[in-house]
């Protein structure tokens, strides 16, 4: 009975350690796996905003070291993509999506990471707001007494179809689609407006507009003066004129190479005979004619201009002249004095103007033009960032005056010029 007793002790003892054996054998090889993860809802969408988030029913048996959610315009986005990180462990979490295009679809999941690896949610499918058109004004081409060309360009639709598009215009500010307009076409990109029907010798207010889904957008504000009529020279170029207070100006730099009776003024290109000069001559800048005769005219020295100086002859269409020094005044006056009316005299944009073009309006039609100089020693110098013009007034025996406006700012500068330098010509109406 004794040996029986001490058996049925060892036999408790080893079945005892198998249990114990087994049950540590058991825990040791409890398997982790990934998270478990649910989306929430896409709320608080904006045109480049939403607010999403998810939550964790199970860490996997592993601590939940990421989360957040992530995002894509293409199906299954990963954390490859862009993504939130909100944090660590189970329960629910926030998350701020920032960065959407307007309008555009995404596909959204939340995610879960731990030592096993990233676990995803079911995809959400949500879209950013439209927002309204971003889109300019072109600047003006081909202005005459009741027609000019202008147009758009449309950066981005906003993430909406753009369904109409054109130019609108007044003559008072911030025109908008219940005035004229025109409709050219839809879609983003430029267009091209043709602007008719307008008064001649009158002030516009000009603005680009595009419509989508949002609503309709303007462009940048701009100016148009239509001209007055045209006038011919003895060579048949055609000039634009414009009327300011009680002067009627050319709205364009002369370019004739004739008096109006016809006779030759003196072309001049070589530099050494140019300084030599006491008597009349013209040039064009940088001798190239074919260049710079259109828009910028040509550069003229004062002999040329002044027929005290060249027997009488006139460089100007028949009934006009060039500006003495008070025509000019009278002209600044009108506009409010020298500081500031430069730019109301500029052509506006940067086709012809270098940056920055300061003040340049335009909203006389004037269109002044930086067309350069040819200096008393023969350099050219000063295109597309400054623009004279003489008038026949003598300041003493070798100069005279005459008004520079450039790119830097928006005064009128009268100074006064040797008279064999070569700068640009307008012509007055001889009233």
């Amino acid at each position: 009975m004794k040996k029986l007793s001490q058996f049925s002790g060892i036999f408790f003892v080893l079945l005892a350690g198998l249990f114990f054996s087994l049950l540590f054998s058991c825990k040791k090889e409890e398997v982790k796996v990934v998270p478990i993860v649910v989306a929430s809802s896409v709320v608080n969408i904006t045109e480049t905003t939403a607010v999403c988030g998810g939550e964790i029913s199970s860490d996997g048996g592993a601590d939940v070291t990421s989360r957040g959610v992530c995002w894509s315009l293409n199906a299954n986005p990963t954390t490859s993509d862009k993504k939130t990180i909100d944090g660590v462990g189970k329960g629910t979490f926030n998350s701020s999506i920032t960065g959407l295009t307007p309008g555009g679809t995404y596909y959204l999941r939340a995610y879960a990471g731990n030592s096993v690896g990233t676990a995803y949610s079911s995809q959400v499918i949500f879209t950013a707001l439209a927002s309204e058109v971003a889109l300019t004004t072109k600047s003006l081409s081909l202005v005459t007494t009741t027609s000019a060309a202008c147009g758009g360009a449309i950066s981005t639709d906003g993430g909406a179809a753009v369904t109409a598009r054109g130019v609108c215009w007044n003559t008072s500010a911030n025109p908008t689609i219940a005035n004229s307009k025109t409709s050219d076409g839809t879609g983003p990109g430029l267009y091209t407006s043709s602007i008719t029907g307008l008064t001649k010798n009158t002030l516009y207010y000009i603005r680009a507009y595009a419509t989508n889904s949002v609503g309709t957008s303007y462009g940048d504000e701009i100016l148009l003066k239509t001209f007055t009529g045209t006038v011919t020279d003895v060579e048949n170029n055609v000039y634009n004129t414009v009327t300011i207070g009680t002067q009627v100006w050319m709205a364009e730099n002369l370019r004739t190479t004739k008096y109006n009776d016809g006779t030759s003024i003196t072309l001049v290109a070589d530099g050494v005979a140019w300084a030599a000069l006491t008597t009349e001559g013209y040039c064009w800048y940088n001798n190239d004619k074919a260049t710079y005769k259109t828009p910028y005219g040509g550069l003229y020295n004062w002999y040329a201009v002044n027929p005290a100086n060249n027997g009488g002859k006139n460089v100007c269409p028949e009934g006009w002249k060039v500006p003495g020094d008070d025509q000019w005044t009278s002209l600044a006056d009108f506009l409010g004095g020298n500081m500031g009316s430069g730019g109301r005299l500029k052509e506006a944009g940067m086709e012809h103007w270098l940056s920055p073009n300061t003040g340049a309006t335009n909203e006389t039609g004037f269109t002044a033009l930086p067309g350069g100089n040819r200096s008393a020693n023969g350099e050219y110098v000063g295109i597309n960032t400054g623009g004279n013009w003489w008038s026949l007034t003598e300041y003493e025996i070798n100069s005279a005056w005459n008004r520079y406006l450039n790119s830097a700012n928006s005064h009128v500068h009268p100074q006064f010029w040797g008279k064999r330098n070569g700068v640009s010509v307008r012509c007055i109406k001889d009233l």
